[in-house]
């Protein structure tokens, strides 16, 4: 990375004093356009580490990257950071309850979380997003997809159940027209209307993201334009010698309708049955069509682990105090479906977790992209918090501290003239990655969020989470 010079950080100061009316040049006048700098911290972003650095912010952008000398205006704030971490805004890939603002925004930025992708959205979310853009909302930046597309058979409650290729092409439309970022694909779509609904995407210019569908193979759904694939499903099967029969049994599965998610809870242990006769060799091969698609794994391991654990492991995490207080409840009953109950069950789903994890670390080596995600909203999975988490859990997968940290925040440089969204950290995260969660201080928006900002942003969360709230949620995932 090269130093910002001297002469283009004055000439930077000059346009921005030029664009307020004002002047900025050391010794002229006073910085009134909000001139921060961070002084003498180590960066930790895609181009690598440096030591001694000092970041210069205007409003809401990055100004100027060089050394300690830089020249800045009269009047701006310095903070001071010897022995500090900067490392861009970290992202949750995989996020529900945006609509949820008085909790879910907070808990985010709060926890150094400056960007969310929403997977369910609908038109209170738009509107939520554009508020925030507008800086009438304090918040993450929000990519929000559509809502959910599935059929002709769902577990979801609420999901936009599409019958036919003709359905899933006009349900692609709508999302475009009622201001979808991309379009949510779910676990029952057959292959026409997947490889409709992807056609309509490329004719749309939107991409499409979300679960592999148990009718279409991961690969085949990659080769198709999906761009993310969540949760590890469909990576097992993928990577099976036992794919084919594996999938004979899928296709001869019947489905009662009053109870699709029988028959989803069955294709899971087929699921499980394929991480046993895991093949290497396939999982490369799969890798390189990933690579060559520019398709993403987005495992939310997080989830996954409160998913495989018995049902009561995590009931009484001290963050629950920033959940509404229906969420134990809701949390709760939710889990009953899904949480193992015998030692047998406890023991077999340990090891389905771990080895998922192991083909995540796996593909992450062949070169396939890995991207942070939580699916916050889902049980006693928090929003903020728990991407620290996940980073964790990378780690323990097998990626190291810094493909942890890539994966956390897509790869992002701190450079002049990107938005200003950065994590000051008390400890270096690529010796130990749960220094993530050493958060001194939070940039974004042209705000600084100091310790005393973010204790205050906890404590309101935590008020408004004991007050009534007006709806329950659905089910998500």
């Amino acid at each position: 990375m090269t130093d910002t010079t001297r002469r283009e950080v004055l000439g930077w100061l000059a346009g921005l004093g030029a664009a307020a009316g004002i002047g900025l040049l050391p010794g002229r006048a006073s910085a009134s356009v909000g001139v921060t700098a961070l002084r003498d911290v180590t960066l930790i972003d895609s181009s690598g580490v440096r030591s001694g650095t000092t970041i210069v912010l205007a409003d809401n952008e990055v100004l100027a990257v060089g050394s300690c000398d830089l020249p800045l205006p009269r009047g701006s704030t310095v903070l001071d950071l010897a022995g500090k971490f900067v490392i861009p805004g970290l992202w949750d890939m995989h996020v529900h309850g945006a609509y949820m603002d008085r909790i879910t925004l907070p808990l985010c930025l709060a926890n150094g979380v400056t960007g969310i992708r929403e997977m369910w959205g609908f038109p209170p979310i738009y509107e939520l997003r554009e508020r925030i853009e507008r800086g009438e909302v304090l918040g993450p930046e929000l990519v929000v997809g559509s809502t959910i597309i599935d059929g002709p058979h769902s577990t979801l409650p609420g999901a936009l159940i599409v019958s036919t290729p003709d359905e899933g092409r006009q349900a692609v439309r709508d999302a475009k027209t009622q201001g979808a970022d991309f379009v949510k694909v779910y676990s029952y779509l057959d292959r026409p209307t997947l490889a409709a609904i992807a056609d309509e995407c490329s004719k749309q210019a939107i991409t499409f993201a979300g679960h592999c569908s148990n009718h279409v193979a991961l690969g085949d759904a990659s080769d198709l334009g999906q761009r993310t694939f969540e949760h590890m499903y469909g990576l097992p099967l993928a990577t099976s010698t036992r794919e084919t029969q594996l999938r004979q049994a899928i296709a001869d599965l019947p489905l009662d309708p009053a109870n699709s998610f029988a028959w989803f809870r069955q294709v899971l242990e087929f699921e499980r049955q394929a991480a046993l006769s895991h093949s290497r060799a396939k999982a490369a091969q799969l890798a390189k069509r990933l690579q060559r698609n520019n398709s993403a794994l987005v495992p939310t391991m997080v989830a996954m682990r409160v998913f495989a654990s018995p049902l009561d492991r995590f009931a009484n995490d001290p963050r629950m105090k920033y959940m509404p207080a229906f969420y134990r409840d809701f949390w709760r009953d939710g889990l009953k479906n899904w949480a193992p109950v015998t030692e047998q069950e406890i023991r077999h789903q340990a090891e389905f977790l771990r080895r998922r994890m192991d083909q995540v670390a796996e593909m992450h080596a062949h070169g396939v992209e890995v991207l942070a995600g939580t699916d916050a909203g889902n049980p006693y999975t928090f929003p903020g918090f728990s991407v620290h988490d996940e980073l964790e859990l990378l780690v323990e997968a097998g990626l190291s501290p810094k493909a942890a940290l890539k994966a956390g925040t897509r790869d992002a440089a701190v450079k002049p003239g990107v938005a200003a969204n950065l994590v000051v950290l008390d400890g270096n995260p690529l010796k130990d990655i749960r220094n993530t969660q050493r958060l001194h201080t939070v940039l974004t928006r042209g705000k600084v969020l100091g310790p005393a900002e973010r204790q205050k942003m906890l404590a309101d969360v935590e008020k408004a989470a004991q007050e009534p709230f007006p709806t329950a949620v659905s089910a998500c995932c």
